[in-house]
Formats: C-alpha cells, sequence, structure tokens
C-alpha cells in the first residue's frame, strides 16, 4: 500500500483514500433540520431543561452546542450524501505543507465493516456505539517515502474537528472515542506500519428512548464542563 486505506471490495465505494461500508444501496433521508441558524440556542439534548453551552462569550452555535452524546437513535440512517458531506469536510482540512495524513474508513450500520469495527471496540463502548447510524474510522500516515511526516497527528485532529462541526450542520452528533484494539483495526483495514489509526467516530442523532441502557443514559445527563479560561491560559490575554 501507499497511503490510502484499501478494504476487500464487497465493503467499498467512493473514492481511492476513503472507504465506505454500504448497505444494500439503500437511499436514506435525514430526520433532522441542519443546526445553523445564528444565535440559535435550545437544550443540547432532550435531557436538559436549559441550554449548557455556558461559554464565556458567545460562539458560533455549531461549535457552542456541539457534545459528545452516547445515547444514539437505532432508527436513525444516514443518507449517501450526509456519509459523503461527513468525510468530504475531513478531505477539505488544512494541513502541514498540504501533506494530508489523514485517512478515512467508514461504513453504516447494517454492513459487513461496521460489524467489524464494532468488534474491536472496548466492551463497554460496543454496549453504545453499536447502536450508531455510522462509524468512521481515523488513520494517519506518520511516515511517507521513509521520512517522518510532521504534524501527523495534530492535522488528524483538525480533520477529526472538521468532521464533527460538518456533523453539527447536518443536525447530527459526533463521538470520537479511544477504545479500541489498534492492531485489530489495522489487521483489519491491511494498514501498513506507518498508518497509526487514532480513533473511531460514532456518528447519529441522539436519543433518551427507554431501550438506551441505563448507564448510557445517566452518562449523557452529566454535566457537560470545561476547565475555567484562566486555567487554559498560560498567560493572561494581552
Amino acid at each position: 500500500m501507499t497511503g490510502c486505506v484499501t478494504l476487500p471490495s464487497r465493503w467499498a465505494w467512493g473514492s481511492a483514500n476513503v472507504r465506505f461500508g454500504r448497505p444494500g444501496g439503500r437511499r436514506r433521508r435525514s430526520r433532522r433540520p441542519a443546526v445553523t441558524a445564528p444565535g440559535r440556542t435550545h437544550p443540547v439534548t432532550a435531557l436538559d431543561t436549559e441550554p449548557r453551552n455556558a461559554t464565556s462569550v458567545p460562539l458560533a452555535p455549531l461549535l457552542a452546542e456541539r457534545w459528545s452524546p452516547r445515547g444514539f437513535a437505532t432508527g436513525h440512517e444516514l443518507s449517501d450524501e450526509e456519509l459523503t458531506s461527513l468525510v468530504e469536510a475531513a478531505r477539505w482540512t488544512p494541513s502541514y505543507f498540504n501533506q494530508q495524513p489523514w485517512r478515512l474508513a467508514a461504513a453504516r450500520r447494517g454492513t459487513a465493516l461496521f460489524d467489524d469495527i464494532v468488534d474491536t471496540l472496548a466492551e463497554f463502548n460496543q454496549l453504545w456505539m453499536r447502536r450508531v447510524s455510522a462509524l468512521i474510522v481515523l488513520v494517519t500516515e506518520t511516515e511517507r517515502d521513509g521520512e517522518t511526516v510532521p504534524y501527523a497527528l495534530y492535522d488528524a485532529g483538525q480533520a477529526a474537528a472538521h468532521l464533527s462541526v460538518q456533523a453539527a450542520h447536518l443536525g447530527l452528533w459526533a463521538h470520537q472515542a479511544a477504545g479500541f484494539d489498534k492492531d485489530a483495526i489495522a489487521t483489519l483495514l491491511d494498514l501498513d506500519p506507518a498508518q497509526l489509526p487514532l480513533t473511531v467516530i460514532a456518528i447519529g442523532e441522539h436519543t433518551t428512548a427507554e431501550d438506551v441502557p441505563e448507564k448510557i443514559r445517566e452518562r449523557d445527563a452529566a454535566p457537560r464542563a470545561r476547565r475555567p479560561l484562566d486555567e487554559v491560559l498560560l498567560a493572561p490575554l494581552a
């Protein structure tokens, strides 16, 4: 391989460096409006009575309202266009000298690739991630032609962030998970030694339905919090 994720043909459709699992060619439509209205405020989750985006100054709603739930609706399905837009957002991420080290594998629930990715997840993550609409594996290329790729991790992190913002624009939620067997993912996707799996990103709609395991609903109800701004800054704003 020379820098792209190659999957067995039973899983693959799309471009050379992004591979998808596609269940039966079914066409799907989104059931939620895009989160695009400026100044929009609403509960971040169905569990809230007030917005939890308590930022120190107003932010763009797509950023302020973003969060990472675990309670996903099993009835939600992604369309071809939605799934493609998520990986396209990652594709257009800026990178060091435009080296674009990220590689992606995307699979919707109901495909062989989706099930195989679930099998690589930690036990707790399997509990909730098998319910999601799609799983996207993010890989970064740490070496190319025998040379280290500078900022490979940083650039791939940006790709994940761009993908997450696009998910919010579609009215969806994204949850990035690190609890998976990296060796198993590398074997599954036939990765080169220089290709490092970083995260598995869950995509879908949030739900508080009773079929969501109680421990998951409890976690989703926990407060959304960040360190105070003065703890993040290395020096006062100047």
